[in-house]
């Protein structure tokens, strides 16, 4: 599991130090770096996974597209370089990465392993380590930062409803893809594989992961059936949905769209295995309030079943799900992570941490932290 990041000059950022528990969740101001974050872990996902060898990060791939080197380094301070650092409970792994400023990648200069310093040249790199490091290093002291190259990643714009959807081989189709265009593939092509046990549904006793998809989309969307068939002679498949148990299956176009924007999440989570990690952006999109206070609900049980899951949210509902799941004991307090993003300032911390209790309360809520409601009810009370 991956226990903090650590980012110093990358975009909106001269520096920070970010916690990371089995369920992080960033909130607060648009523009205030939560994307940031995200994005410094997708960049190492990128390059790892679709530029073994390389000894350059990717800041363009098809996962994130970020730009040259003058869009990512922060302004102020940052001039040609920035640095990532992730860790797990033993072993920090910091990258330095340096380009000219209308570069679209950057080259590694300097890797910190347990503050360690390993200057790059004259040897090959791989999943952005050299590769002479295996040596030096027990395996599992470094081999944590691959879980980042498995990862999956989705972005709050997912794709829409489809007449048909591509059938990838498996090994390019991994994972559902940044805006769940894999994600019809893996439900046909892992239909019949078994999910974790923790998240096998109580209405559902077959452990496959289409009838345990099928099961867990019944909680947002009550008598949802879901029919998905390969088209014949063609790389594709459909998906046929059914809404009441008085209609027939439809066609995605003609469903609610919050389905076919849940699905993706849904079949990312319960596809996944133990220690792989899942970010996910604005999981409340096209969800009325009872369902993202479920989709809350639902992340904490996947993170409390062995998954790292990480989220962006503007959604007091995702919040108070969480906040439930905890309370029902299901998971830990210590294993959930809330961060309140504010805008820069050189007056005030960037970054507030609620902490959270056993009983699902918080310890404080900072000024802007999900209280636009109690602001506005004090309005029309003319307090």
């Amino acid at each position: 599991m991956l226990n903090s990041i650590e980012l110093k000059y990358f975009k909106c950022f001269e520096s920070l130090n970010l916690p990371l528990a089995p369920l992080t969740m960033l909130s607060g101001a648009n523009a205030s770096g939560k994307s940031s974050v995200l994005q410094a872990l997708v960049l190492l996902h990128q390059t790892m996974r679709d530029h073994e060898w390389s000894n350059c990060l990717m800041l363009n791939g098809k996962s994130i597209q970020l730009g040259a080197v003058s869009d990512v380094v922060n302004e102020q301070h940052g001039g040609k370089s920035f640095e990532i650092g992730i860790s797990n409970e033993s072993t920090t792994i910091t990258w330095s990465f340096g380009g000219e400023r209308t570069e679209l990648s950057m080259i590694i200069q300097r890797i910190f392993i347990n503050k360690k310093e390993h200057k790059i040249g004259g040897f090959s790199v791989n999943h952005l380590l050299p590769h002479s490091l295996k040596s030096e290093y027990n395996e599992c002291e470094i081999n944590f930062a691959k879980y980042l190259k498995d990862l999956t990643y989705i972005t709050a714009e997912r794709i829409g409803p489809r007449e048909t959807y591509a059938l990838e081989d498996r090994r390019i189709a991994s994972v559902v893809g940044s805006k769940g265009e894999y994600a019809m593939s893996i439900f046909y092509s892992k239909r019949d594989e078994s999910i974790l046990d923790d998240l096998i549904i109580e209405t559902e006793s077959r452990n496959t992961l289409f009838h345990q998809v099928t099961a867990r989309m019944q909680q947002f969307f009550p008598s949802c059936l879901l029919a998905i068939e390969k088209v014949q002679n063609v790389n594709a498949v459909t998906l046929r949905i059914k809404t009441s148990s008085a209609t027939e299956f439809h066609r995605p176009v003609n469903v609610g769209f919050g389905l076919t924007q849940v699905l993706p999440i849904v079949i990312a989570a319960l596809s996944a295995k133990k220690g792989a990690v899942l970010i996910i952006e604005n999981p409340e999109v096209h969800l009325h309030p009872a369902g993202q206070a479920l989709m809350g609900q639902f992340l904490a049980e996947v993170a409390s079943a062995g998954v790292q899951v990480i989220i962006e949210t503007h959604s007091d509902h995702i919040l108070n799900g969480i906040r439930r799941f905890v309370k029902s004991g299901r998971i830990q307090p210590e294993n959930i992570a809330l961060h309140f993003f504010r805008p820069y300032s050189t007056d005030t911390s960037q970054v507030v941490s609620p902490q959270i209790n056993i009983h699902g309360d918080l310890d404080h809520w900072p000024d802007g932290f999900f209280d636009q409601f109690d602001k506005d009810m004090n309005y029309f009370a003319g307090w």
